[in-house]
């Protein structure tokens, strides 16, 4: 009898667990390829999540929608590299490229492919190099690059390994290359460009010995087998290649190749293929399986690759053994924390860094204290960190919303009162106008580009601090920045209805084009007078009072979403995905649709909501209207889709809109879940008619953070009749 039972008890356990494993298959959801045309930038190859390696094909360079590296319209392939970027607006990294090859050895290697003959997967990438008839086939652990070649020739087949080659800005300082023993290499490739000093350290395994290797550095032949020089390039040569399959791993660490090595011999000590890409693809599920939903089919493609973008990003910076380079350039050893790079913080404070308190609550804290590692290695918090190094890209301090969003949320493990240190100082540094919010005064526009756009950009992240203030029991600093938070209504022109420049002798820049945008070179940055004027997601309630109230608000609203689409003639490229006014493809307009719930007319936030989700997120390669930007642009959409989103970054707010998706399961820490249930939903019933919470009818317009993660039942029941259901409209307040 208990042999019967223990086989019925292993079979019911099969069975468990097959079936958890069938509903947590959602990479088949994930196409790689979209956003990998036009404006998306987004990075196509091989990775895990928060990987320090994104092993992927790099296009001859084709120019600005070239910033990851690959562009679905070209078909060219120079080869493969270890390092990219996904959806920013300007080029680094591509960093230790290698070409498999056949025939004669040469300067440059180029070959061209099909799209026929490209498979892109999570965790997976492979295609088929015309020029040399070899199937390239790439996976990869968090550390370590994974490459498979099969050779249909054995015509001299050889490897290129290039540390000339990078992207955009990226020029190499010294490069440097070593053989180890018939199957290793190890190296290095220090650069410049948009990270302005990038030390990246590398080891090469390979699954058969070479039978010789030629080294130069531009021009220059270099004899024996190891070399340095500014543009090293190693040619890898095998006699055969065993049963026509060519294997490599390569390693990557901040800090040395020795790291390197053992970043490769801990992460994949074997050289079973299927088995790496198999584990990178259960990575890929297991953090797709925090939400599963239920919709059709075009949603669920879109939805899980856009839960697959919003994790390439923050990625790692240290070693299996803890060891980090800092950004002082020193290493520091064993770290007690994960550390991290690569923040697009201007982008990422609007809903990326809130999305993880809710699906990555244990990266959290790790993302703190690398922003606190940052701060007293280079004296500020990270304005746009990129492999160790500052490159202070864009405007304002938004490292202080992430900060003041998990102390709020009551996250533990970082500093508190270094934290609070560190976002004070951020406010009281002397550049770029802040010294003119300290005085409680506006930046004049005659005095400091972009003043309408840094101080409406100082009062968001003011606010922040002064939540932080109040908390900690710091009266007088909490008074101040609440001040410095609402400078905001200094911009504001009552006559025009426009947040405007305003030069140092109090009179209003003209002439004035509210529609007018000169790429970083007016008011504003990458955007207009009508898409920043909403710029006051801390306070839209004094925001609606600018405009002398409800009527008033919702009509300027109104003519956003509705006006002529037509920019005048020198606009920033960043400015797309318009409806009217309104550029979806640029972060500060994403908060915008949801204003409406603060005017009490939620229906027309679910109007442009939907149309957003429907028409500017598709499933082609060109299927993002604007840079991904590190996970921001597939934030927004996660966000809509289960109907609800984060107007202020910092008070754990969402405001509903129009959910995309039928049917919704969160799972939280401590094995918690959220249910999301949608009843009714079709592209005609895009109107929340109705909501019940836990079994409650509820009345709010906005669902608390505290809400969620706590785990319940949110039932929302949709019309197709638009309504104004709440007694209850968002207020502007701190979380509790």
């Amino acid at each position: 009898m208990m042999k019967k039972i223990f086989s019925f008890t292993l079979i019911c356990g099969f069975v468990a667990n097959y079936c958890a494993t069938a509903q947590t298959n959602l990479t088949k959801y994930v196409d790689p390829l979209i956003g990998s045309a036009a404006h998306g930038h987004v990075f196509v190859g091989a990775n895990v999540p928060f990987g320090a390696v994104q092993l992927g094909p790099a296009n001859v360079f084709g120019g600005w929608d070239w910033c990851s590296g690959y562009n679905y319209v070209s078909n060219t392939i120079t080869g493969f590299t270890h390092t990219h970027l996904s959806g920013t607006g300007i080029g680094d990294l591509n960093d230790i490229l290698i070409m498999p090859a056949t025939g004669p050895a040469q300067a440059d290697y180029v070959a061209t492919f099909s799209h026929e003959n490209e498979v892109s997967r999570a965790g997976y990438y492979s295609v088929q190099l015309d020029k040399y008839q070899i199937k390239a086939e790439l996976t990869a652990s968090e550390r370590v690059g994974f490459h498979q070649y099969t050779f249909r020739t054995q015509d001299n087949p050889h490897i290129m390994l290039d540390l000339s080659t990078g992207l955009g800005w990226d020029t190499p300082t010294k490069t440097y290359v070593k053989q180890i023993d018939a199957t290793t290499l190890v190296g290095y490739r220090f650069s410049k460009g948009w990270a302005n000093d990038q030390r990246l350290y590398f080891a090469v395994k390979l699954s058969q010995p070479l039978s010789g290797i030629k080294l130069t550095d531009s021009l220059t032949i270099l004899s024996g087998t190891e070399g340095e020089g500014k543009r090293i390039k190693a040619v890898i040569n095998f006699n055969t290649i065993n049963n026509g399959v060519l294997k490599l791993k390569v390693g990557l660490s901040p800090v040395s190749y020795e790291n390197a090595l053992l970043n490769l011999n801990t992460e994949i000590p074997y050289w079973d293929f299927d088995k790496v890409r198999a584990a990178a693809d259960r990575k890929w599920n297991k953090e797709l399986s925090k939400i599963e939903i239920k919709a059709d089919a075009s949603t669920l493609k879109k939805f899980y690759t856009a839960m697959y973008h919003a994790m390439f990003a923050p990625s790692l910076f240290n070693d299996v053994n803890g060891d980090y380079r800092g950004t002082d350039k020193k290493v520091y050893p064993k770290a007690n924390f994960t550390n991290y790079t690569t923040f697009s913080l201007w982008d990422t404070y609007r809903a990326f860094h809130p999305l993880y308190t809710i699906l990555h609550p244990e990266k959290v804290s790790d993302i703190v204290n690398s922003f606190l590692a940052i701060y007293k290695q280079q004296g500020k918090l990270p304005v746009w960190h990129l492999m160790g190094n500052e490159t202070n890209t864009m405007i304002g301090y938004h490292a202080v919303p992430i900060i003041a969003d998990a102390y709020l949320k009551g996250f533990k493990g970082f500093d508190t009162n270094l934290a609070y240190e560190a976002a004070k100082h951020s406010a009281m540094q002397k550049v770029d106008g802040i010294d003119y919010a300290q005085k409680l005064a506006y930046i004049p526009a005659d005095k400091v580009i972009e003043a309408v756009a840094k101080g409406l950009e100082y009062a968001i992240d003011d606010w922040c601090i002064a939540q932080m203030a109040k908390r900690m029991g710091k009266t007088d600093d909490y008074v101040y920045f609440s001040k410095r938070a609402g400078l905001y209504a200094l911009y504001f022109d009552k006559q025009t209805g426009f947040m405007r420049g305003k030069l140092e002798d109090g009179s209003w820049r003209t002439p004035f084009d509210p529609v007018a945008s000169k790429h970083r070179e007016d008011d504003y940055t990458e955007g207009n007078a009508w898409q920043y004027t909403w710029l006051v997601p801390q306070d839209p309630k004094g925001l609606v009072k600018l405009f002398g109230g409800e009527r008033g608000f919702t009509s300027k609203l109104d003519s956003l979403f509705s006006i002529s689409s037509e920019m005048a003639e020198g606009s920033s490229p960043d400015i797309t995905g318009l409806i009217g006014q309104y550029a979806h493809g640029n972060e500060p307009n994403h908060h915008i649709p949801y204003l409406y719930a603060f005017a009490g007319q939620p229906w027309k936030t679910a109007n442009i909501v939907r149309k957003i989700t429907d028409s500017l997120y598709t499933v082609k390669p060109d299927g993002l209207c604007g840079n991904e930007d590190l996970g921001q642009m597939s934030s927004w959409y996660i966000y809509s889709a289960l109907g609800f989103y984060p107007v202020n970054p910092a008070n754990g707010v969402y405001i509903f809109g129009s959910p995309a998706i039928n049917d919704a399961v969160i799972s939280l820490a401590d094995n918690k879940k959220f249910h999301i249930k949608v009843v009714g939903n079709s592209n005609r019933n895009k109107y929340i008619a109705k909501v019940v919470l836990n079994g409650k009818n509820y009345t709010r317009s906005y669902l608390l953070h505290q809400t969620i993660i706590n785990g319940g039942e949110l039932v929302l029941y949709m019309s197709d009749k638009p309504s104004s259901i709440w007694g209850v409209a968002p207020k502007n307040r701190p979380i509790r």
